[in-house]
């Protein structure tokens, strides 16, 4: 009897002998026989724009710059089109020497290497909202920014600051403010200074900066909600140039103008005090900037 047991033992150790050693075959027949992996090991094939990119915004900045629109990455309420690769290109340069040069100038690559936003996206068409308002940028749990309407730029407004800053470059440091607001919260009490005067959803009845500027908003976009009103004061600061910035006082009146300047200065000292950034120096530095715009080479990729 044990004898017996001891040749089904041998035999069931041997049939799992078998089965592991086929299994182990089975699984070497399925390599390539060049030792390629399913995994690739080259880099992808990149055009010049996309060597650029690399150049000037992953590898220094970890920025993934999206240029080919993607499902994925787009709000899907709203009818989108891709943008066109060689404004994106255009416009790639203008970014880089409009807001990141201007921001490493200013206070030091690291503070973008640490607190820019990750993704990029670029989309050719505008962005509706049901109610008829029109969407320039979104910004996403401070990890990636959305700039629409890149398919509108004609060579004309490619070297119109006021135009790209309308565009772009307001809502650009708009949402970077709302980056850094949510990395390092700001002092709430800004949130006391225009408390009874917000309307939430209804901010685009109020027509025009006429209307909002009396109240202490520097546009009618701030009226919407605290956080808001702190980006657009700081984005309007930042992008208006100094006769620009004071007609908008002056159509304030003594009221308003002394309401928006409190906010300003609110956001001096936190931008200041949490992050060293003088906003002043900034402000400075994108308006020199945007004055070189017709200088920059937009047609080669340097």
């Amino acid at each position: 009897m044990n004898r017996i047991n001891n040749i089904k033992k041998y035999l069931l150790l041997l049939a799992v002998g078998c089965g592991l050693a086929m299994g182990f075959t089975a699984c070497s027949d399925d390599d390539d026989p060049s030792g390629d992996t399913i995994f690739p090991t080259t880099s992808p094939q990149r055009d010049n724009f996309e060597e650029w990119l690399l150049k000037n915004y992953t590898y220094p900045y970890s920025i993934d710059f999206q240029y080919k629109m993607q499902d994925i990455e787009t709000d899907k309420k709203y009818t989108l089109v891709p943008a066109d690769s060689a404004k994106c290109a255009k416009l790639a340069i203008i970014v880089k020497h409009l807001w990141f040069d201007a921001y490493n100038e200013v206070v030091g690559i690291d503070f973008l290497k640490q607190n820019a936003p990750r993704v990029l996206t670029l989309v050719g068409s505008p962005a509706y909202n049901s109610e008829g308002t029109m969407v320039l940028g979104t910004a996403e749990g401070g990890y990636k920014v959305t700039l629409y309407m890149v398919n509108w730029l004609t060579d004309e407004t490619l070297s119109n600051y006021s135009t790209l800053t309308d565009y772009y470059f307001t809502t650009m440091h708009h949402e970077f403010q709302h980056i850094l607001n949510q990395k390092k919260p700001y002092d709430t009490s800004f949130d006391l200074i225009s408390e009874g005067d917000y309307v939430s959803g209804d901010w685009y009845l109020q027509s025009t900066e006429e209307v909002a500027q009396p109240k202490g908003f520097i546009r009618n976009y701030a009226m919407v909600e605290p956080r808001e009103d702190y980006a657009e004061t700081y984005s309007q600061y930042i992008t208006n140039p100094d006769d620009l910035w004071e007609s908008k006082l002056i159509n304030a009146g003594a009221t308003g103008r002394a309401v928006i300047l409190e906010k300003l200065e609110m956001i001096r000292t936190y931008m200041l005090d949490t992050w060293g950034l003088d906003i002043d120096k900034l402000h400075k530095a994108v308006i020199r900037r945007g004055q070189e715009l017709n200088s920059l080479d937009l047609d080669h990729l340097n």
